[in-house]
Protein backbone atom coordinates (compact mmCIF):
# COMPACT_ATOMS: atom_id res chain seq x y z
CA UNK A 1 0.00 0.00 0.00
CA UNK A 2 0.98 3.22 -1.07
CA UNK A 3 0.94 6.52 1.59
CA UNK A 4 -1.65 8.20 -0.39
CA UNK A 5 -3.84 4.70 -0.44
CA UNK A 6 -3.55 5.02 3.42
CA UNK A 7 -4.53 8.79 3.73
CA UNK A 8 -7.17 7.81 1.49
CA UNK A 9 -8.73 5.48 3.09
CA UNK A 10 -8.18 7.54 6.43
CA UNK A 11 -9.96 10.87 5.03
CA UNK A 12 -12.78 8.75 3.27
CA UNK A 13 -13.39 7.39 7.07
CA UNK A 14 -14.01 10.75 8.08
CA UNK A 15 -16.43 11.52 4.82
CA UNK A 16 -18.54 8.41 5.83
CA UNK A 17 -18.57 9.24 9.84
CA UNK A 18 -19.90 12.47 8.49
CA UNK A 19 -22.65 11.20 6.00
CA UNK A 20 -23.89 8.94 8.80
CA UNK A 21 -23.90 11.71 11.55
CA UNK A 22 -25.67 13.95 9.51
CA UNK A 23 -28.60 11.45 8.20
CA UNK A 24 -31.79 12.04 9.63
CA UNK A 25 -31.23 15.56 11.43
CA UNK A 26 -33.56 18.18 11.50
CA UNK A 27 -31.92 21.99 12.06
CA UNK A 28 -33.39 22.30 15.65
CA UNK A 29 -31.11 18.47 16.36
CA UNK A 30 -28.41 20.15 14.26
CA UNK A 31 -28.04 23.15 16.75
CA UNK A 32 -28.64 21.45 19.56
CA UNK A 33 -25.68 21.74 22.19
CA UNK A 34 -24.87 19.08 24.58
CA UNK A 35 -25.19 20.16 28.30
CA UNK A 36 -26.29 23.71 26.85
CA UNK A 37 -22.73 24.68 26.07
CA UNK A 38 -20.89 22.16 24.06
CA UNK A 39 -20.49 22.49 20.76
CA UNK A 40 -23.42 21.73 18.03
CA UNK A 41 -23.54 19.05 15.36
CA UNK A 42 -23.91 22.09 12.88
CA UNK A 43 -20.87 23.88 14.54
CA UNK A 44 -18.46 20.77 15.03
CA UNK A 45 -19.34 19.07 10.88
CA UNK A 46 -18.61 23.07 10.06
CA UNK A 47 -15.47 23.04 11.90
CA UNK A 48 -14.17 19.93 10.63
CA UNK A 49 -14.99 21.11 7.35
CA UNK A 50 -13.54 24.02 7.40
CA UNK A 51 -10.08 22.62 8.63
CA UNK A 52 -9.96 20.18 6.39
CA UNK A 53 -10.44 22.65 3.52
CA UNK A 54 -7.74 24.87 5.06
CA UNK A 55 -4.93 23.04 5.75
CA UNK A 56 -5.11 20.80 2.50
CA UNK A 57 -6.04 23.67 0.06
CA UNK A 58 -2.50 25.21 2.18
CA UNK A 59 -0.62 22.54 1.58
CA UNK A 60 -1.47 22.19 -1.79
CA UNK A 61 -1.43 25.13 -2.89
CA UNK A 62 -5.19 25.59 -3.96
CA UNK A 63 -8.13 27.77 -3.11
CA UNK A 64 -10.48 27.04 -0.38
CA UNK A 65 -13.75 25.23 -1.64
CA UNK A 66 -15.69 27.27 1.63
CA UNK A 67 -14.61 30.53 -0.89
CA UNK A 68 -13.80 29.44 -4.11
CA UNK A 69 -17.38 27.78 -4.45
CA UNK A 70 -18.84 30.27 -2.18
CA UNK A 71 -19.78 28.43 0.40
CA UNK A 72 -19.07 31.47 2.29
CA UNK A 73 -21.73 33.22 0.96
CA UNK A 74 -24.38 30.13 0.66
CA UNK A 75 -23.99 29.86 4.43
CA UNK A 76 -24.50 33.39 5.44
CA UNK A 77 -22.49 33.19 8.67
CA UNK A 78 -22.32 36.17 10.52
CA UNK A 79 -18.41 35.04 10.75
CA UNK A 80 -15.45 36.57 8.98
CA UNK A 81 -15.16 34.83 5.72
CA UNK A 82 -12.12 32.76 6.44
CA UNK A 83 -13.16 31.54 10.09
CA UNK A 84 -12.89 28.32 10.93
CA UNK A 85 -13.87 28.23 14.41
CA UNK A 86 -10.65 28.27 16.47
CA UNK A 87 -11.07 29.97 19.45
CA UNK A 88 -15.26 30.64 18.90
CA UNK A 89 -16.91 32.04 21.91
CA UNK A 90 -20.21 31.11 22.92
CA UNK A 91 -22.26 33.35 20.55
CA UNK A 92 -20.16 32.43 17.63
CA UNK A 93 -21.06 28.37 18.12
CA UNK A 94 -24.18 29.50 18.22
CA UNK A 95 -24.31 31.66 15.46
CA UNK A 96 -23.63 28.48 12.91
CA UNK A 97 -26.82 27.25 12.02
CA UNK A 98 -26.83 25.42 8.62
CA UNK A 99 -29.54 22.24 7.11
CA UNK A 100 -28.11 19.14 6.91
CA UNK A 101 -27.93 18.79 3.81
CA UNK A 102 -25.70 21.99 2.67
CA UNK A 103 -22.99 20.77 5.68
CA UNK A 104 -23.00 17.54 3.89
CA UNK A 105 -22.46 19.46 0.27
CA UNK A 106 -19.74 21.63 1.64
CA UNK A 107 -17.71 18.58 3.11
CA UNK A 108 -18.59 16.33 -0.04
CA UNK A 109 -17.00 19.28 -2.02
CA UNK A 110 -14.20 19.56 0.61
CA UNK A 111 -13.52 16.11 0.32
CA UNK A 112 -13.69 15.45 -3.50
CA UNK A 113 -10.82 18.59 -3.48
CA UNK A 114 -9.00 16.24 -0.78
CA UNK A 115 -9.39 13.48 -2.76
CA UNK A 116 -8.00 15.02 -5.67
CA UNK A 117 -4.89 15.99 -4.54
CA UNK A 118 -4.39 12.92 -2.61
CA UNK A 119 -4.50 10.98 -5.39
CA UNK A 120 -1.50 12.28 -6.78
CA UNK A 121 0.41 12.53 -4.32
CA UNK A 122 3.71 10.28 -4.09
CA UNK A 123 5.35 8.84 -1.03
CA UNK A 124 8.68 11.43 -1.31
CA UNK A 125 6.36 14.53 -1.22
CA UNK A 126 5.76 13.40 2.66
CA UNK A 127 8.55 14.78 3.66
CA UNK A 128 8.42 18.89 2.55
CA UNK A 129 8.49 21.36 5.17
CA UNK A 130 4.95 23.03 5.09
CA UNK A 131 5.48 25.04 8.21
CA UNK A 132 8.53 26.24 9.49
CA UNK A 133 6.64 28.24 12.59
CA UNK A 134 7.28 24.91 14.70
CA UNK A 135 10.65 22.92 16.22
CA UNK A 136 10.73 20.55 14.03
CA UNK A 137 9.21 22.44 11.31
CA UNK A 138 6.01 20.61 9.95
CA UNK A 139 6.03 18.15 7.18
CA UNK A 140 2.98 17.48 4.92
CA UNK A 141 2.87 13.57 5.99
CA UNK A 142 2.57 15.46 9.90
CA UNK A 143 0.28 17.67 8.53
CA UNK A 144 -1.98 15.79 6.90
CA UNK A 145 -2.37 13.22 9.64
CA UNK A 146 -3.01 16.17 11.94
CA UNK A 147 -5.62 17.05 10.15
CA UNK A 148 -6.92 13.96 10.14
CA UNK A 149 -6.96 13.40 13.77
CA UNK A 150 -8.36 16.82 14.49
CA UNK A 151 -11.67 16.26 11.84
CA UNK A 152 -11.98 12.64 13.53
CA UNK A 153 -11.91 13.99 17.13
CA UNK A 154 -14.48 15.88 15.79
CA UNK A 155 -16.94 13.70 14.08
CA UNK A 156 -17.01 11.52 16.49
CA UNK A 157 -18.09 14.19 18.92
CA UNK A 158 -20.71 15.08 16.37
CA UNK A 159 -21.72 11.29 16.42
CA UNK A 160 -21.88 11.05 20.16
CA UNK A 161 -23.88 14.17 20.34
CA UNK A 162 -26.16 12.75 17.93
CA UNK A 163 -26.90 9.63 19.88
CA UNK A 164 -27.58 12.14 22.84
CA UNK A 165 -30.24 13.54 21.22
CA UNK A 166 -31.79 10.03 20.39
CA UNK A 167 -34.80 8.34 22.89
CA UNK A 168 -34.32 4.90 23.47
CA UNK A 169 -35.76 2.85 20.62
CA UNK A 170 -34.61 4.62 18.24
Amino acid sequence: MRSNELLLDAFGRIRETVERTLEGLDDGSLALRPAGTGNSIAWLIWHLARVEDVQVADVAGLEQVWLGQDFVGRFGLPLKPRDTGYGHSSDQVDAVRAPAELLQEYYEAVHQQTVGYLQGLGDEELDRVVDTRWNPPVTLGVRLVSTIADCLQHVGQAAYAKGLHRTPGE
